[in-house]
This record gives C-alpha cells, structure tokens and sequence, in this order.
C-alpha cells in the first residue's frame, strides 16, 4: 500500500519493449518504464523473434528496477504483480514471466496474468479517469485487429478480428514495398499527409454483409501489383500518394466497421486501443463519424498506444479486486484467445 491505495507492479515482454510500471488503484500511473528494441529490428525490416528475446533477458531487471525507482516504493510496499502471459512471442513472453514470477515468489506477491489485449484495452482508464464499461473498443496493432464490446472490466466479447494480416502488418508490409522502413504505421501515416488519398483506386474489403471481420491481404497484394505494374510501364511512382491511398483504404472499412457496430449496440462509447491507435488519420476518421451519431470517443496518449506495463497493471488490478489471482504453474500462452 501507498497513501491508503493499492500498488501494482506490471511487466510487459510480449514482443520488442520491455517494460515496467508501478500504479496506484490501477488508474494512477507512478511510473511507466519502457526500452525499445525499434533500432535493433530495423535493419531486419521487422522483429526477430531470438534477438527479442535476448534483449529482454538483458534488460527486464534494470527497467523494473528504474520503475521502482521512479514510482518512489519498494517491494514491501506492492501489493500484486501484473504480468502479460499472452499472446505474444513465446521466448519474449517466458522472460517476463518469469521475471514476474521469480518476484511474487521471493516477495510473498500475488500473480497476475494478463491478456496483452486486455491490457491494450485497460489503458484508456489510465487516461481517461471518467471512463467505465460497457462501449465498444477496437484494437488495432501490429498482431491484431479486432471489435471488442466490452461489458465489464473483466468481460468482453470479440466481435470481429483479422482473417488474415492484422492492420500493422499491413503497413509494414506496404512500407517496405514502398522502401520507406521499418516500423511501417508511422512512417506511411507520416507521407500520406502529403499525399492525395484519391489517386490511386485500392479496394475496399467489407466481406459478406453484416460480417465484423477484416481482410487486409487483398490491398497489400494490391500495393505490390500497382508497384510492378508502373515500373514495368516505366512510370514514376509517386510515393505519397500511394500511402495515401492504400491508407484511405484500410481506415475507410476499419471506421465503418466500427461505428455501425457501436450504433448495432446502442454503444454510446468507442474506445481505441493498440499501436495503430496513435494513428492520426484514423483518429481524425473516427472522430468524425463519431460525431454524427452522438457516440463519444476515447483514446490513449500515442506513449499508452505503444506496447507499455503501464496498461497491464491497470488490467491486473481490475482482476485482482475481482478476486483473480494465478499460481507460479502460469505459462506463457502464444496465441492466447481474447
């Protein structure tokens, strides 16, 4: 305990951050550690799972260390540790876990497992102090994108996810057609400003009416055909443009998607969560078609999009007040279902 509020410690390892956070009653962030891998990946062009790993091992106990620091407690002062335990890289995920369990374990602590996703979701209240289930949450990322209708803080329900590539996926993949690097959201969100968004005709995938699912192999199949296919005319291509319009595309389904899921609903509340969600033409998007049907927005600070401890202890405290603990036999799950 802390001035009369529980204290989280979180770790999250799933991918390419490491990171760790102390919260207070799960809405009050002390501190929020986070060392990226970006630097070391981009000269593979995305995350080598191996290497992910490794810098996890060397890293996870200096950046708990620096959060306890930060956040001004000690470990008799944690009443739970929050751990992401799926879904996510295996060999990354273990080195959290592990971490999280050898702690709880020497502290007498209670574990709690996290669903990134969850967590993803659960950063929106770091932020947000009035906001409280039910609405409707869509989460976006490099490994997932989903509709979520969240009905409680440990309830939700997955409406409609990916078929195929997750929207971040996608955008790496277009950015590396287009030569602009890794990692590809922010850099196409960046030139698509000096794009025009009309210039190229990308398909629009909705699938079969009435479906919540997303397809987004189609467009970036369709990047790489209207790529060749000018260089082989010997044609110029106009880089910005093309982002803008491949851009366009993707937002355009992701947005009506949600919002008619909401309206389905009577949800009167849409949530963004993931990395994608600092995009800011997606923002701008949803914003407005928000706006024409009286539903009112929530997204997180683009330091809470990114992949961060601080939402999975927000998520751990939820469950831990729920009455929700894990034992030391807790295992990394890879393809964690929501």
């Amino acid at each position: 305990m802390k001035d009369g509020k529980l204290v989280t410690l979180a770790i999250e390892s799933s991918c390419d951050e490491t990171a760790a956070a102390v919260l207070l009653d799960g809405r009050q962030m002390l501190s929020n550690i986070i060392s990226s891998q970006i630097d070391i990946h981009k000269l593979y062009g995305g995350v080598v799972p191996e290497i992910a790993s490794r810098h996890h091992l060397n890293n996870v106990n200096t950046v708990v260390s620096q959060a306890l620091e930060e956040g001004g407690v000690d470990m008799d002062d944690v009443d739970m540790i929050g751990v992401t335990y799926g879904p996510g890289l295996v060999g990354a995920l273990l080195i959290g876990l592990a971490t999280a369990k050898a702690y709880a374990l020497a502290a007498d602590k209670p574990l709690i497992g996290v669903h990134h996703i969850q967590g993803h979701i659960s950063a929106n209240y770091i932020e947000h102090k009035d906001l409280e289930p039910p609405f409707m949450a869509l989460v976006v990322s490099g490994g997932h994108t989903n509709l979520v209708e969240v009905t409680g803080y440990n309830e939700c329900k997955v409406l409609g996810g990916t078929r195929d590539d997750a929207v971040g996926e996608a955008y790496d993949k277009v950015a590396r057609v287009l030569g602009l690097g890794y990692p590809g959201g922010p850099l196409i969100d960046k030139i698509a400003k000096e794009g025009n968004p009309d210039a190229v005709e990308f398909k629009r995938v909705f699938l079969e009416k009435g479906s919540l699912d997303f397809s987004f192999s189609g467009i970036k199949t369709g990047v790489l055909n209207y790529v060749n296919s000018e260089k082989q005319a010997g044609r110029e291509i106009n880089v910005a443009d093309v982002a803008a319009s491949f851009q366009a595309a993707v937002l355009e389904v992701i947005v009506r998607k949600t919002v008619d899921s909401a309206v389905a609903l009577n949800k009167d509340k849409i949530v963004m969560a993931g990395g994608v969600a600092a995009n800011s033409r997606l923002r701008e998007m949803l914003a407005n078609e928000c706006s024409k049907h009286g539903i009112k927005l929530y997204h997180p600070s683009p330091i809470l999009c990114t992949d961060n401890a601080a939402m999975i202890g927000c998520a751990a405290y939820y469950k831990y007040i729920a009455g929700d603990r894990d034992d030391l036999s807790l295992d990394a799950v890879p393809n964690l279902e929501l």
